[in-house]
Protein backbone atom coordinates (compact mmCIF):
# COMPACT_ATOMS: atom_id res chain seq x y z
CA UNK A 1 0.00 0.00 0.00
CA UNK A 2 2.81 2.24 0.99
CA UNK A 3 5.16 1.73 -1.63
CA UNK A 4 2.42 2.34 -4.39
CA UNK A 5 1.44 5.40 -3.01
CA UNK A 6 4.83 6.58 -3.39
CA UNK A 7 5.06 5.83 -6.99
CA UNK A 8 2.35 7.95 -7.75
CA UNK A 9 3.52 11.04 -5.85
CA UNK A 10 6.76 10.74 -7.61
CA UNK A 11 4.78 10.67 -10.71
CA UNK A 12 3.18 13.90 -9.35
CA UNK A 13 5.96 15.53 -9.00
CA UNK A 14 6.45 15.80 -13.06
CA UNK A 15 3.44 17.89 -13.07
CA UNK A 16 3.41 19.62 -9.51
CA UNK A 17 6.37 21.84 -9.57
CA UNK A 18 7.28 24.02 -6.90
CA UNK A 19 6.19 27.46 -7.52
CA UNK A 20 5.95 30.45 -5.32
CA UNK A 21 2.37 31.19 -3.84
CA UNK A 22 1.67 34.36 -5.61
CA UNK A 23 2.79 33.21 -8.87
CA UNK A 24 0.31 30.51 -9.32
CA UNK A 25 -0.16 29.66 -12.90
CA UNK A 26 1.82 26.43 -13.91
CA UNK A 27 4.62 26.07 -15.75
CA UNK A 28 3.68 21.89 -15.99
CA UNK A 29 4.03 20.19 -19.88
CA UNK A 30 0.28 19.01 -19.34
CA UNK A 31 -2.50 21.29 -17.76
CA UNK A 32 -5.08 20.01 -15.55
CA UNK A 33 -7.90 19.77 -18.00
CA UNK A 34 -5.62 17.10 -19.90
CA UNK A 35 -4.43 15.18 -17.01
CA UNK A 36 -7.58 14.49 -15.15
CA UNK A 37 -9.40 11.81 -17.03
CA UNK A 38 -9.61 8.91 -15.11
CA UNK A 39 -10.57 7.83 -11.61
CA UNK A 40 -6.99 6.90 -11.08
CA UNK A 41 -5.74 10.36 -12.04
CA UNK A 42 -7.97 11.75 -9.06
CA UNK A 43 -6.40 9.27 -6.95
CA UNK A 44 -2.49 10.18 -8.26
CA UNK A 45 -3.49 13.92 -7.65
CA UNK A 46 -4.52 12.90 -4.25
CA UNK A 47 -1.20 11.13 -3.31
CA UNK A 48 0.26 14.54 -4.90
CA UNK A 49 -2.44 16.68 -2.45
CA UNK A 50 -0.83 14.38 0.46
CA UNK A 51 2.62 14.47 -0.28
CA UNK A 52 3.07 17.95 1.03
CA UNK A 53 2.77 16.53 4.40
CA UNK A 54 6.04 15.34 3.62
CA UNK A 55 7.99 17.95 2.11
CA UNK A 56 11.03 18.98 3.26
CA UNK A 57 9.80 22.23 5.24
CA UNK A 58 7.20 20.14 6.52
CA UNK A 59 7.10 16.82 8.57
CA UNK A 60 10.31 14.92 6.30
CA UNK A 61 12.70 17.54 7.87
CA UNK A 62 12.03 21.25 9.53
CA UNK A 63 9.65 20.56 11.71
CA UNK A 64 11.34 17.39 13.77
CA UNK A 65 13.59 20.01 15.60
CA UNK A 66 14.96 23.22 13.06
CA UNK A 67 11.23 25.24 13.64
CA UNK A 68 11.39 25.86 17.38
CA UNK A 69 8.13 23.96 17.68
CA UNK A 70 9.53 21.88 20.86
CA UNK A 71 9.08 25.30 22.72
CA UNK A 72 10.05 24.57 26.94
CA UNK A 73 10.87 20.76 25.53
CA UNK A 74 13.92 21.66 23.57
CA UNK A 75 16.70 23.37 21.43
CA UNK A 76 18.68 23.07 18.36
CA UNK A 77 21.44 22.06 19.58
CA UNK A 78 24.08 21.91 16.61
CA UNK A 79 24.92 25.43 16.13
CA UNK A 80 24.20 25.14 12.42
CA UNK A 81 21.22 27.28 12.18
CA UNK A 82 22.24 30.36 14.47
CA UNK A 83 20.74 33.21 13.86
CA UNK A 84 17.09 31.32 12.55
CA UNK A 85 13.52 30.18 13.44
CA UNK A 86 15.60 27.40 15.07
CA UNK A 87 16.70 29.27 17.82
CA UNK A 88 14.24 32.02 17.97
CA UNK A 89 16.65 34.68 16.53
CA UNK A 90 13.94 34.41 13.38
CA UNK A 91 13.70 37.71 11.18
CA UNK A 92 11.40 38.07 8.19
CA UNK A 93 13.76 36.96 5.61
CA UNK A 94 14.22 32.96 7.07
CA UNK A 95 14.45 30.70 4.27
CA UNK A 96 12.98 27.92 6.25
CA UNK A 97 9.76 29.99 7.14
CA UNK A 98 9.30 30.80 3.61
CA UNK A 99 9.47 27.46 2.24
CA UNK A 100 6.59 26.29 5.23
CA UNK A 101 4.91 28.90 3.80
CA UNK A 102 5.28 28.24 0.37
CA UNK A 103 5.09 24.59 0.53
CA UNK A 104 1.77 24.66 2.20
CA UNK A 105 -0.12 26.78 0.06
CA UNK A 106 1.52 25.08 -3.20
CA UNK A 107 -0.46 22.09 -1.18
CA UNK A 108 -3.78 23.89 -0.88
CA UNK A 109 -3.06 25.01 -5.09
CA UNK A 110 -3.40 21.47 -5.59
CA UNK A 111 -6.14 20.14 -3.84
CA UNK A 112 -8.16 23.49 -5.25
CA UNK A 113 -7.40 22.17 -8.58
CA UNK A 114 -8.28 18.59 -7.49
CA UNK A 115 -11.75 19.91 -6.04
CA UNK A 116 -12.60 22.03 -9.25
CA UNK A 117 -11.73 19.74 -11.68
CA UNK A 118 -13.44 16.24 -10.05
CA UNK A 119 -16.90 18.35 -9.96
CA UNK A 120 -16.47 19.39 -14.11
CA UNK A 121 -15.31 15.91 -15.55
CA UNK A 122 -17.80 13.25 -16.32
CA UNK A 123 -14.95 10.35 -15.07
CA UNK A 124 -16.96 7.32 -14.68
CA UNK A 125 -16.37 6.49 -11.01
CA UNK A 126 -18.84 5.30 -8.19
CA UNK A 127 -20.48 8.27 -6.22
CA UNK A 128 -18.91 7.04 -2.91
CA UNK A 129 -14.88 7.09 -4.45
CA UNK A 130 -15.79 10.47 -5.67
CA UNK A 131 -16.80 11.63 -2.34
CA UNK A 132 -14.21 10.48 -0.79
CA UNK A 133 -11.76 11.69 -2.45
CA UNK A 134 -13.44 15.09 -2.08
CA UNK A 135 -13.69 14.51 1.86
CA UNK A 136 -10.00 13.86 1.94
CA UNK A 137 -8.80 16.75 -0.31
CA UNK A 138 -11.06 18.99 1.97
CA UNK A 139 -9.63 17.96 5.30
CA UNK A 140 -6.44 18.14 4.00
CA UNK A 141 -6.69 21.78 2.49
CA UNK A 142 -8.08 22.63 5.93
CA UNK A 143 -4.89 21.23 7.59
CA UNK A 144 -2.83 23.00 5.69
CA UNK A 145 -4.88 26.07 6.31
CA UNK A 146 -4.30 25.06 10.08
CA UNK A 147 -0.50 24.89 9.91
CA UNK A 148 -0.52 28.45 8.24
CA UNK A 149 -2.88 30.09 10.41
CA UNK A 150 -1.92 28.77 14.08
CA UNK A 151 1.79 29.85 12.93
CA UNK A 152 1.35 33.29 11.29
CA UNK A 153 -2.32 34.26 12.45
CA UNK A 154 -4.10 36.45 9.34
CA UNK A 155 -3.43 34.54 5.93
CA UNK A 156 -4.69 34.85 2.82
CA UNK A 157 -7.51 32.46 2.13
CA UNK A 158 -7.50 31.26 -1.41
CA UNK A 159 -10.12 29.08 -2.54
CA UNK A 160 -9.14 28.93 -6.49
CA UNK A 161 -6.35 27.64 -7.95
CA UNK A 162 -3.95 29.35 -9.85
CA UNK A 163 -5.39 32.65 -8.38
CA UNK A 164 -3.20 35.40 -9.73
CA UNK A 165 -4.66 37.99 -7.88
CA UNK A 166 -2.79 39.67 -4.72
CA UNK A 167 -4.95 38.92 -1.93
CA UNK A 168 -4.84 40.60 1.74
CA UNK A 169 -4.41 38.64 4.79
CA UNK A 170 -8.45 37.38 6.26
CA UNK A 171 -8.92 37.54 9.53
CA UNK A 172 -7.63 34.35 11.48
CA UNK A 173 -11.41 33.74 12.80
CA UNK A 174 -12.59 33.65 9.70
CA UNK A 175 -9.70 31.21 8.63
CA UNK A 176 -10.58 28.55 11.41
CA UNK A 177 -14.30 29.57 10.31
CA UNK A 178 -13.42 27.58 6.65
CA UNK A 179 -11.28 24.93 8.24
CA UNK A 180 -13.77 24.00 10.16
CA UNK A 181 -16.50 23.55 7.89
CA UNK A 182 -14.57 21.78 5.29
CA UNK A 183 -13.32 19.31 7.94
CA UNK A 184 -17.29 19.58 9.04
CA UNK A 185 -17.91 18.30 5.47
CA UNK A 186 -14.79 15.80 4.71
CA UNK A 187 -16.42 13.75 8.24
CA UNK A 188 -19.68 12.82 6.26
CA UNK A 189 -17.56 11.49 3.24
CA UNK A 190 -14.20 10.54 4.44
CA UNK A 191 -13.29 6.49 5.48
CA UNK A 192 -14.09 4.34 8.53
CA UNK A 193 -10.65 3.98 9.78
CA UNK A 194 -11.76 0.26 11.19
CA UNK A 195 -11.77 -0.35 7.03
CA UNK A 196 -8.50 0.93 6.05
CA UNK A 197 -6.69 -0.51 8.26
CA UNK A 198 -3.03 1.81 8.30
CA UNK A 199 -2.49 5.30 9.23
CA UNK A 200 -1.47 7.01 6.42
CA UNK A 201 -4.56 8.09 5.01
CA UNK A 202 -7.86 10.63 6.46
CA UNK A 203 -10.42 8.53 8.11
CA UNK A 204 -13.23 9.91 10.30
CA UNK A 205 -11.24 9.19 13.08
CA UNK A 206 -8.99 11.58 12.11
CA UNK A 207 -11.53 14.58 11.21
CA UNK A 208 -12.74 14.38 14.14
CA UNK A 209 -9.39 14.09 16.43
CA UNK A 210 -7.81 17.31 14.36
CA UNK A 211 -11.08 18.67 14.81
CA UNK A 212 -10.86 18.57 18.58
CA UNK A 213 -7.35 20.11 17.94
CA UNK A 214 -8.88 23.23 15.83
CA UNK A 215 -11.30 23.75 18.00
CA UNK A 216 -9.25 24.31 21.12
CA UNK A 217 -7.06 26.54 19.49
CA UNK A 218 -9.78 28.52 18.53
CA UNK A 219 -11.10 28.44 22.11
CA UNK A 220 -7.80 29.72 23.59
CA UNK A 221 -5.59 32.57 23.40
CA UNK A 222 -5.63 34.70 21.71
CA UNK A 223 -9.19 34.14 20.23
CA UNK A 224 -11.07 33.15 23.09
CA UNK A 225 -14.14 31.80 21.42
CA UNK A 226 -15.38 29.61 24.52
CA UNK A 227 -18.06 27.81 23.04
CA UNK A 228 -15.42 25.59 21.11
CA UNK A 229 -14.77 24.01 24.48
CA UNK A 230 -18.29 22.10 24.23
CA UNK A 231 -17.26 21.69 20.21
CA UNK A 232 -13.79 20.17 20.96
CA UNK A 233 -15.81 17.71 23.49
CA UNK A 234 -18.11 16.28 21.10
CA UNK A 235 -15.73 16.21 18.57
CA UNK A 236 -13.29 14.29 20.81
CA UNK A 237 -16.24 12.11 21.90
CA UNK A 238 -17.33 10.75 18.51
CA UNK A 239 -13.81 9.25 18.44
CA UNK A 240 -13.72 8.09 21.95
CA UNK A 241 -17.58 6.28 21.37
CA UNK A 242 -16.34 4.96 18.21
CA UNK A 243 -15.01 1.93 20.16
CA UNK A 244 -12.50 1.18 18.08
CA UNK A 245 -9.54 3.29 19.60
CA UNK A 246 -7.38 1.68 22.17
CA UNK A 247 -3.77 2.79 23.78
CA UNK A 248 -1.32 0.62 22.88
CA UNK A 249 0.16 -1.47 26.38
CA UNK A 250 3.46 -0.50 26.05
CA UNK A 251 4.88 3.43 24.99
CA UNK A 252 7.63 2.24 23.54
CA UNK A 253 6.20 -0.12 21.18
CA UNK A 254 4.03 3.00 19.59
CA UNK A 255 7.42 4.42 18.41
CA UNK A 256 9.40 1.43 17.43
CA UNK A 257 6.09 0.68 15.12
CA UNK A 258 6.76 3.75 13.50
CA UNK A 259 10.31 2.86 12.60
CA UNK A 260 9.45 -1.03 11.63
CA UNK A 261 6.61 0.05 9.28
CA UNK A 262 3.45 -1.61 11.21
CA UNK A 263 0.47 0.73 11.92
CA UNK A 264 -1.49 0.30 14.57
CA UNK A 265 -4.40 2.13 14.11
CA UNK A 266 -6.25 1.54 17.33
CA UNK A 267 -3.35 3.83 18.61
CA UNK A 268 -2.28 6.06 16.19
CA UNK A 269 -4.97 7.35 13.90
CA UNK A 270 -2.37 9.36 11.02
CA UNK A 271 1.03 9.64 10.22
CA UNK A 272 3.25 10.93 7.72
CA UNK A 273 4.58 7.83 5.49
CA UNK A 274 8.02 7.82 4.49
CA UNK A 275 9.55 5.03 2.63
CA UNK A 276 12.45 3.06 1.46
CA UNK A 277 16.19 3.44 2.52
CA UNK A 278 17.64 6.24 -0.12
CA UNK A 279 18.42 2.83 -2.63
CA UNK A 280 16.73 2.64 -6.25
CA UNK A 281 12.88 3.69 -7.03
CA UNK A 282 12.62 5.14 -3.82
CA UNK A 283 15.84 6.71 -3.25
CA UNK A 284 14.02 10.06 -2.34
CA UNK A 285 11.15 8.66 -0.06
CA UNK A 286 12.46 8.67 3.18
CA UNK A 287 12.23 11.48 5.33
CA UNK A 288 14.67 12.40 8.62
CA UNK A 289 12.35 11.28 11.03
CA UNK A 290 15.37 9.35 13.83
CA UNK A 291 17.81 11.43 11.85
CA UNK A 292 17.05 15.06 12.81
CA UNK A 293 15.31 14.33 15.89
CA UNK A 294 17.22 11.47 17.31
CA UNK A 295 20.42 9.91 19.67
CA UNK A 296 23.15 11.85 17.67
CA UNK A 297 25.75 8.65 16.22
CA UNK A 298 27.61 10.02 13.29
CA UNK A 299 30.12 6.63 12.94
CA UNK A 300 28.66 2.96 13.33
CA UNK A 301 26.22 3.39 10.16
CA UNK A 302 24.89 -0.11 11.27
CA UNK A 303 22.68 2.30 14.03
CA UNK A 304 22.08 4.92 11.26
CA UNK A 305 23.55 8.52 10.92
CA UNK A 306 21.78 10.87 13.42
CA UNK A 307 21.84 14.57 13.04
CA UNK A 308 20.72 14.95 16.81
CA UNK A 309 19.18 18.60 15.95
CA UNK A 310 16.97 18.35 19.52
CA UNK A 311 18.88 18.59 22.88
CA UNK A 312 16.06 18.97 25.82
CA UNK A 313 15.59 21.30 28.52
CA UNK A 314 15.36 20.77 32.80
CA UNK A 315 11.67 21.32 32.01
CA UNK A 316 11.30 18.17 29.82
CA UNK A 317 13.20 16.39 32.03
CA UNK A 318 11.80 16.85 35.59
CA UNK A 319 8.22 17.26 34.25
CA UNK A 320 8.29 13.47 34.42
CA UNK A 321 7.34 11.85 37.56
CA UNK A 322 9.29 9.32 39.36
CA UNK A 323 8.46 5.56 37.90
CA UNK A 324 7.14 6.89 34.53
CA UNK A 325 8.78 4.79 31.83
CA UNK A 326 8.12 7.33 29.14
CA UNK A 327 10.82 9.33 30.75
CA UNK A 328 13.85 7.49 29.67
CA UNK A 329 12.61 6.44 26.39
CA UNK A 330 11.15 10.16 25.09
CA UNK A 331 14.95 11.49 26.46
CA UNK A 332 17.83 9.53 25.99
CA UNK A 333 19.63 8.92 29.27
CA UNK A 334 22.99 7.84 27.27
CA UNK A 335 24.98 8.79 24.23
CA UNK A 336 26.64 7.09 21.79
CA UNK A 337 30.33 6.67 22.37
CA UNK A 338 32.27 8.03 19.32
CA UNK A 339 33.91 7.53 17.28
CA UNK A 340 33.83 4.16 18.77
CA UNK A 341 32.30 1.38 16.29
CA UNK A 342 30.64 -0.73 17.54
CA UNK A 343 28.84 1.84 18.70
CA UNK A 344 28.77 2.03 22.97
CA UNK A 345 25.79 3.34 24.89
CA UNK A 346 27.15 5.75 27.76
CA UNK A 347 25.24 6.81 30.63
CA UNK A 348 24.91 10.64 31.08
CA UNK A 349 25.40 11.39 35.01
CA UNK A 350 22.28 12.61 36.88
CA UNK A 351 23.56 16.67 36.16
CA UNK A 352 23.49 16.48 32.23
CA UNK A 353 19.96 16.71 31.49
CA UNK A 354 20.74 19.81 28.89
CA UNK A 355 23.11 17.78 26.62
CA UNK A 356 20.31 14.73 26.83
CA UNK A 357 19.25 14.18 22.88
CA UNK A 358 15.53 13.39 21.78
CA UNK A 359 15.10 9.54 22.05
CA UNK A 360 11.76 8.57 21.02
CA UNK A 361 12.78 8.20 17.08
CA UNK A 362 15.64 5.68 17.58
CA UNK A 363 17.09 4.50 14.38
CA UNK A 364 18.40 1.32 16.14
CA UNK A 365 14.93 -0.18 15.72
CA UNK A 366 14.88 0.40 11.70
CA UNK A 367 14.53 -3.18 9.80
CA UNK A 368 15.04 -1.98 6.86
CA UNK A 369 19.06 -2.54 5.58
CA UNK A 370 20.97 -1.22 4.99
CA UNK A 371 20.46 2.05 6.71
CA UNK A 372 21.28 5.49 4.92
CA UNK A 373 23.54 8.31 5.72
CA UNK A 374 20.52 10.38 5.65
CA UNK A 375 16.96 9.05 4.84
CA UNK A 376 14.88 6.92 7.01
CA UNK A 377 11.77 4.96 6.34
CA UNK A 378 10.33 6.11 9.84
CA UNK A 379 6.75 7.27 9.72
CA UNK A 380 5.91 10.09 12.06
CA UNK A 381 2.79 10.63 13.91
CA UNK A 382 0.48 13.56 13.24
CA UNK A 383 -2.54 12.33 15.78
CA UNK A 384 -2.31 9.53 18.62
CA UNK A 385 -4.87 8.21 20.48
CA UNK A 386 -3.68 9.56 23.87
CA UNK A 387 -3.91 13.02 22.10
CA UNK A 388 -7.40 12.66 21.87
CA UNK A 389 -8.05 11.66 25.14
CA UNK A 390 -6.10 14.49 27.20
CA UNK A 391 -8.07 16.95 24.94
CA UNK A 392 -11.01 15.48 25.76
CA UNK A 393 -10.54 15.74 29.30
CA UNK A 394 -8.98 19.29 28.63
CA UNK A 395 -12.38 20.07 26.82
CA UNK A 396 -14.08 18.84 29.61
CA UNK A 397 -12.18 20.56 32.12
CA UNK A 398 -13.08 24.02 30.55
CA UNK A 399 -16.71 23.09 30.14
CA UNK A 400 -18.02 22.20 33.63
CA UNK A 401 -15.53 24.53 35.57
CA UNK A 402 -13.74 21.53 36.88
CA UNK A 403 -12.89 17.96 36.26
CA UNK A 404 -15.76 15.38 35.84
CA UNK A 405 -15.19 11.49 36.02
CA UNK A 406 -15.26 11.19 32.34
CA UNK A 407 -12.22 13.77 32.77
CA UNK A 408 -10.24 11.59 35.04
CA UNK A 409 -11.17 8.40 33.11
CA UNK A 410 -9.46 10.19 29.70
CA UNK A 411 -6.17 11.34 31.57
CA UNK A 412 -5.73 9.07 34.01
CA UNK A 413 -5.69 5.79 31.29
CA UNK A 414 -2.50 7.51 29.84
CA UNK A 415 -1.37 8.14 32.71
CA UNK A 416 -1.41 4.40 33.86
CA UNK A 417 -0.14 3.34 30.46
CA UNK A 418 3.05 5.78 31.19
CA UNK A 419 3.66 3.93 34.49
CA UNK A 420 3.78 0.47 32.96
CA UNK A 421 0.24 -0.41 34.45
CA UNK A 422 -3.09 -1.47 33.11
CA UNK A 423 -4.84 0.63 31.66
CA UNK A 424 -8.40 0.16 32.73
CA UNK A 425 -7.60 -0.73 35.96
CA UNK A 426 -7.55 2.14 38.48
CA UNK A 427 -4.00 2.74 40.08
CA UNK A 428 -4.72 5.06 43.42
CA UNK A 429 -0.76 5.75 43.21
CA UNK A 430 -1.11 7.41 39.94
CA UNK A 431 -4.28 8.33 39.07
CA UNK A 432 -5.62 12.01 39.37
CA UNK A 433 -8.51 12.92 41.05
CA UNK A 434 -10.16 15.75 43.58
CA UNK A 435 -8.55 18.87 41.61
CA UNK A 436 -10.29 21.89 40.98
CA UNK A 437 -10.34 23.21 37.45
CA UNK A 438 -7.10 25.11 37.93
CA UNK A 439 -5.29 22.50 38.93
CA UNK A 440 -6.82 19.72 36.67
CA UNK A 441 -5.47 22.25 33.70
CA UNK A 442 -2.24 22.19 34.71
CA UNK A 443 -1.85 18.84 35.16
CA UNK A 444 -3.17 18.11 31.69
CA UNK A 445 -0.52 21.07 30.51
CA UNK A 446 2.36 18.65 32.34
CA UNK A 447 0.79 15.44 30.97
CA UNK A 448 0.69 16.67 27.05
CA UNK A 449 4.18 17.06 27.72
CA UNK A 450 5.17 13.95 28.90
CA UNK A 451 2.92 12.14 26.57
CA UNK A 452 3.00 13.97 23.37
CA UNK A 453 6.79 15.36 23.55
CA UNK A 454 8.82 16.42 20.46
CA UNK A 455 5.70 15.51 18.05
CA UNK A 456 5.61 18.92 16.96
CA UNK A 457 2.49 19.86 19.35
CA UNK A 458 4.61 21.94 22.45
CA UNK A 459 4.28 25.50 20.87
CA UNK A 460 0.83 25.72 20.04
CA UNK A 461 -0.20 23.98 23.27
CA UNK A 462 1.49 27.24 24.98
CA UNK A 463 0.58 29.62 22.70
CA UNK A 464 -3.27 28.55 23.06
CA UNK A 465 -2.67 28.38 26.86
CA UNK A 466 -1.27 32.21 27.00
CA UNK A 467 1.46 30.85 28.90
CA UNK A 468 4.35 30.58 26.03
CA UNK A 469 6.95 33.72 26.62
CA UNK A 470 7.09 32.65 30.57
CA UNK A 471 7.32 28.91 30.30
CA UNK A 472 10.06 29.98 27.58
CA UNK A 473 11.94 32.41 29.60
CA UNK A 474 11.70 30.21 32.73
CA UNK A 475 13.96 27.50 30.55
CA UNK A 476 16.56 30.68 30.22
CA UNK A 477 16.56 30.62 33.98
CA UNK A 478 16.96 26.73 33.93
CA UNK A 479 19.83 27.09 31.96
CA UNK A 480 21.58 29.89 33.73
CA UNK A 481 21.46 27.71 36.92
CA UNK A 482 22.80 24.31 35.48
CA UNK A 483 26.18 23.25 35.12
CA UNK A 484 28.48 24.86 32.50
CA UNK A 485 29.08 22.48 29.63
CA UNK A 486 29.76 22.83 25.68
CA UNK A 487 26.30 22.39 24.68
CA UNK A 488 25.06 25.25 27.37
CA UNK A 489 25.59 28.15 25.39
CA UNK A 490 23.04 27.26 22.95
CA UNK A 491 20.63 26.72 25.34
CA UNK A 492 21.21 29.65 26.73
CA UNK A 493 21.36 31.74 23.43
CA UNK A 494 17.63 30.08 22.49
CA UNK A 495 15.94 30.82 24.99
CA UNK A 496 17.51 34.40 25.67
CA UNK A 497 16.33 35.33 21.92
CA UNK A 498 12.90 34.43 22.83
CA UNK A 499 10.46 37.10 22.92
CA UNK A 500 6.66 38.36 23.40
CA UNK A 501 5.91 38.86 19.47
CA UNK A 502 7.46 35.32 18.53
CA UNK A 503 3.59 33.17 19.52
CA UNK A 504 3.87 33.86 15.98
CA UNK A 505 6.14 33.87 12.96
CA UNK A 506 6.35 36.78 10.60
CA UNK A 507 5.14 36.89 7.27
CA UNK A 508 8.12 36.28 4.94
CA UNK A 509 9.47 39.06 2.97
CA UNK A 510 9.37 37.46 -0.27
CA UNK A 511 5.84 37.46 -0.08
CA UNK A 512 5.31 40.96 1.19
CA UNK A 513 7.43 42.07 -1.80
CA UNK A 514 5.58 40.36 -4.67
CA UNK A 515 1.99 41.07 -2.74
CA UNK A 516 2.05 44.56 -1.19
CA UNK A 517 -1.18 43.55 -0.37
CA UNK A 518 -0.11 41.41 2.65
CA UNK A 519 1.29 43.69 5.96
CA UNK A 520 3.55 41.83 8.62
CA UNK A 521 2.82 40.95 12.16
CA UNK A 522 3.10 43.05 14.82
CA UNK A 523 6.24 43.45 16.55
CA UNK A 524 8.05 42.18 13.10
Amino acid sequence: MKAIRFIIVFILSVFFSSCDFLELEPNDFVSAEQYYKTESDLEAALSGVYSTLASGSLYKSYMIGRLGLDADQGYDNRGTDVGTVSDYNVSPTDVKILKFWQDLYLGINNANILLEQINKKEIVMPDSVKQRIVGETLFLRGYFYFLLVSNFGDVPLVLNSNDSSQPFRTPALQVYDKIIQDMDSAALKVNDISALGFGGRVTKSVVYGILTRVHLFVAGIPYNQHDHYEKARLCAKTVIDLNFHKLNSNFQQVFINYAQDIYDTKESLWEVEFYGNGIGLYANLGGYVGGNNGIRNTFDLTLGYTYDFINVTAFAYNVYKTGDLRRDFTIAPFYYKQPTVPAQKVNWSSTQIFNRNCGKFRREYETLEPKHRSYTPQNFPLLRYSDVLLMYAEAVNAVNNGPTTEAYDAINQVRRRGFGKDISTPEPTIDLSGLDYDGFLAEVQNERSRELAFECLRKGDLVRWGIFFPKMKKCLEDANAAPTFTDLKLAKSTFTNVSARDVVWPIPSYEIGVNPNLTQNNGW
